[in-house]
């Protein structure tokens, strides 16, 4: 895998990139520019000399005498260098130079053919040429004497390699400019990438994301609810879990907590930076256990992070373990229930007693039958029959009539009926019939299971003294035992209700006084709404 480049070198290359480019481009549109302007002025300054020199009287007159160059040469070579041009020549009419910067041409025809403007037609302009000393840049003006008549031309000229020197010379300069510039672009680029690395906990760009997409990916599979503030308690991350559990939506991101969440104490974690753990709170109604712990960035405490457990849940899960734990007493039960037996079988063999033991091993052996008869014939649900076994060996040694319908029939249940709330349902109402018959004399609990239809059927009938309707109304709710006011009363019947709701079931009661009540459980084979982590 190719190693990735780091943030310093991207934005180090993206400024000495742009400003190399930025410098280039400038120099560039400068030196063109530049020299235009500059050839432009000199053009300007060659005209403005030879027009100025057409008009000399000094220089009009030596056309009339018999050796014009004598007088002119002198005044045209001072102006030369009085301007720092490269020659300035005066011609007659035919282009015959009176003067020169090389004295041996004088005399000789002018160079270029582009005299014709000034000699022919009298006119004043600019022109490029090459003459004799090479491609120059030209100004051109005609000589006019007294009558109005064109009796010759003066021709300033600057070499095209000297202007080219001089703006040469100025694009140099701006091009020390530019690195300088370039120099300064450098310098802060690393100070900047510094000062970035240092804000984004020297990780760079690929790595943040990678943590991003970690982040998100625990915060949606974290079952608890979880929620960050900020230093001014704004509220930063707000898991999935969290917004169904309080019943927020994402507009309550970024707002203060105090305004969506007055009593999560988060923000005195926040003042005091100390934590808090398993601290049972009200929350929208519902009953969390919450856990704060402060976020810390240096000895600064930058936000508060809180994790939430609904108490329901936890509550389910002990009652779950409190039935399981019951069910393995209730085997239990029922292997000490047949060791005695075993015991006494053993003892009546060893007095002689044969025809005794014969009669209790087939006293045992009928009522096993007909006790596991229907159980393993009609009942094919392997996790019901052992709950029903459990609850056979605790009837047993309660000494209570426990009798499952021979019409029963059930076959192997849907996988979202799991065994812990099957524990859930049979177990809890299973004890409460056993229990209600436990002070009766006719000590029957009846089980009847089906599974025709849409639903699977559960029906537990006992013969105890029934339930009034008062507590009818209420034997559902919350906490709520006709047994005492033990902590741990209150939860089964209502442990039995929330169950059969999450799995899209109901359950109805039918009681008579001293005739003992009938609870029936409805749960469809297909529940499509079953609560998430049910």
């Amino acid at each position: 895998m190719a190693k990735q480049m780091s943030l310093q070198t991207k934005i180090l290359t993206l400024i000495v990139s742009l400003v190399i480019f930025v410098t280039a481009l400038l120099t560039v549109i400068n030196s063109y520019i530049e020299y235009n302007q500059t050839k432009e002025y000199i053009g300007d300054r060659a005209l403005n000399v030879a027009t100025t020199i057409s008009f000399m009287p000094e220089v009009i007159e030596a056309f009339e005498t018999e050796k014009p160059s004598e007088i002119i040469q002198p005044i045209a070579e001072r102006i030369r260098e009085k301007i720092g041009a490269e020659f300035i020549v005066v011609g007659n009419t035919e282009s015959i130079r009176y003067s020169h910067p090389q004295p041996y041409k004088i005399g000789r025809k002018m160079v270029g053919g582009d005299n014709d403007l000034a000699l022919i037609h009298g006119q004043y302009y600019k022109s490029e040429a090459v003459g004799s000393l090479g491609p120059s840049l030209r100004g051109k003006a005609p000589i006019f004497n007294d009558e109005g008549e064109i009796i010759g031309i003066v021709s300033v000229g600057f070499m095209q390699e000297d202007i080219r020197d001089m703006v040469f010379d100025r694009v140099m300069k701006i091009s020390a400019m530019s690195l300088f510039v370039l120099g300064l672009g450098v310098v802060g680029g690393i100070f900047l990438t510094k000062s970035i690395r240092k804000d984004m906990m020297g990780l760079e760009p690929h790595e943040i994301a990678s943590l991003y997409r970690d982040r998100k990916a625990v915060l949606r599979s974290i079952k608890e609810g979880i929620i960050a503030i900020d230093r001014e308690g704004r509220i930063t991350i707000m898991n999935h879990s969290a917004r169904k559990m309080l019943g927020l939506t994402e507009d309550a991101k970024y707002k203060h907590i105090e305004e969506v969440l007055p009593n999560t104490k988060m923000y005195d974690v926040l003042k005091s930076g100390k934590p808090d753990a398993d601290e049972e709170i009200m929350l929208k109604d519902k009953v969390v256990i919450v856990n704060r712990t402060p976020i810390f960035e240096g000895d600064d405490v930058v936000g508060v992070v809180a994790s939430f457990r609904d108490k329901t849940e936890i509550q389910e899960m002990l009652n779950t373990l409190s039935e399981v734990k019951n069910y393995s007493e209730d085997l239990r039960a029922q292997t000490h229930e047949y060791t005695n037996k075993l015991y006494v079988l053993s003892g009546l063999l060893q007095l002689g007693r044969y025809d005794e033991a014969i009669a209790l091993l087939q006293e045992e052996s009928e009522q096993h039958n007909i006790q596991t008869r229907t159980l393993f014939s009609n009942i094919e649900d392997q996790t019901v029959q052992a709950i029903l076994l459990g609850k056979l060996g605790k009837a047993s040694e309660k000494k209570i009539d426990f009798l499952i319908d021979e019409n029963s029939s059930l076959a192997p249940l849907p996988e979202h009926i799991s065994m812990s709330k099957l524990i859930t349902i049979l177990g809890n109402l299973l004890d409460n019939a056993m229990e209600a018959v436990s002070q009766r004399q006719d000590k029957q609990v009846t089980f009847f299971a089906t599974d025709l239809g849409h639903d699977i059927i559960f029906e537990i009938s006992d013969h105890g003294p029934g339930v009034s309707e008062e507590i009818e109304e209420q034997m559902f709710e919350r906490g709520f035992s006709t047994k005492g006011s033990s902590r741990n009363r209150g939860y089964g019947l209502w442990n039995v209700r929330e169950v059969v709701r999450d799995l899209g079931g109901s359950i109805e009661v039918k009681s008579k006084r001293d005739e003992g009540a009938v609870f029936t459980v409805y749960l469809p084979k297909q529940v499509m709404n079953v609560k998430e982590g049910s």
